[in-house]
């Protein structure tokens, strides 16, 4: 018999593997999926509940009210400004507006690890640039690898899973290197966590740079994860092929209203951030007081460069009641969630440390 052929990308596709949940009936911390611990504001379950009794309709498809207060946010135009189902979802949409069959596209590696199932689904090649031992991105080896064939390079910072942001030298020399006509991506899903005074403003090289695209989320310091919202901040020309290649009212009307919302609470909730970078730096403190090497986390998760032992660290965690994603034979990537599961992931480390 017969079969409907698949692409042949899909052979070669790489699974998205989300992070771990605790079995039904089973207590744990789930520090596995880099989710903000804490639940939305009063004042964003109300707008979620508000919103629920219009289920029944289509959502505004260009979710006009949320772009025009994501941009008076940002200080830009709301024709820079393009939602999605989540970043990750923006990311798509970008690529699939820029690249045709054969081209390259340039990122780190280990970085996002849906970097290499977007490429490919754009019908792109990846191209992977190793990141350095101390989690930070080669900028000068990811130009090196820019070609002819680049369409586009792809800029995590924070470098999710390894936690450094990329400083503002770098960025600048890098873009200098690079040539204008390829597409910069720089992902800052980890924006609003950063403390890092040499870390380079988003917003500021996308004023300078027509080839830049911002991407950013309300999943992880707006604690929105579930609702997956997020966008592209994009040139007018490329903002429009982007909105072009977006999927037909992607952002639910719920995730709309809720986004909106929380930028309103916006204070309130960066109070929350503020609470979530303490506790890195208390995690972070602990694993280098026990003699772990850990990178200079400016996201909310910590890396632990374990190797080839990477999973059966994370075994070990499961069994203490604390679920973490091991990367194997790389590392383990720790979320930051409530101050009890830091002190018994720290109790974990410790006790793994001394064997």
């Amino acid at each position: 018999m017969s079969r409907v052929p698949l692409r042949k990308a899909l052979a070669d596709l790489p699974p998205y593997v989300p992070g771990a949940r605790a079995p039904v009936g089973a207590a744990a911390y789930k520090l596995s999926s880099n989710e903000n611990p804490y639940p939305p504001l009063p004042s964003v379950v109300a707008a979620i509940a508000d919103a629920a009794v219009d289920a029944n309709r289509y959502p505004d498809m260009y979710a006009t009210e949320l772009v025009e207060a994501i941009a008076t946010s940002l200080g830009v135009a709301p024709e820079n400004v393009v939602t999605g189902c989540g970043s990750v979802a923006a990311l798509g949409h970008v690529l699939t507006a820029v690249c045709e069959a054969g081209d390259e596209v340039v990122f780190p590696w280990r970085s996002f690890e849906a970097y290499p199932i977007a490429v490919s689904l754009a019908g792109a090649e990846g191209v992977r640039v190793p990141v350095g031992a101390d989690g930070r991105l080669d900028l000068e080896a990811m130009a090196k690898a820019v070609t002819p064939r680049t369409k586009a390079v792809l800029v995590c910072t924070p470098n999710n899973p390894t936690g450094p942001a990329v400083h503002a030298d770098e960025l600048a020399g890098f873009l200098a290197a690079v040539p204008s006509h390829v597409l910069v991506v720089v992902d800052e899903a980890y924006v609003e966590f950063v403390r890092d005074d040499r870390a380079a403003d988003g917003l500021a090289v996308f004023a300078e740079h027509p080839n830049v695209v911002l991407l950013r989320t309300f999943s992880k310091a707006y604690g929105l994860a579930g609702l997956r919202v997020g966008f592209a901040v994009a040139r007018p020309r490329l903002a429009t092929g982007i909105r072009a290649a977006s999927t037909p009212f992607g952002v639910s009307h719920v995730a709309q209203l809720a986004a909106l919302a929380s930028l309103r609470a916006r204070d309130e909730l960066l109070h929350r951030v503020d609470a979530i970078v303490a506790e890195r730096t208390r995690m972070l403190d602990g694993l280098r007081a026990q003699g772990w090497t850990v990178p200079d986390s400016q996201a909310n998760f910590v890396w632990l460069p374990l190797g080839d032992h990477a999973s059966s660290f994370a075994e070990r965690c499961t069994r203490a009641g604390v679920l973490v994603r091991p990367f194997a034979g790389d590392g383990v990537r720790v979320s930051v969630g409530e101050p009890e599961a830091t002190d018994l992931f720290l109790e974990v480390a410790a006790d793994a440390h001394r064997r």
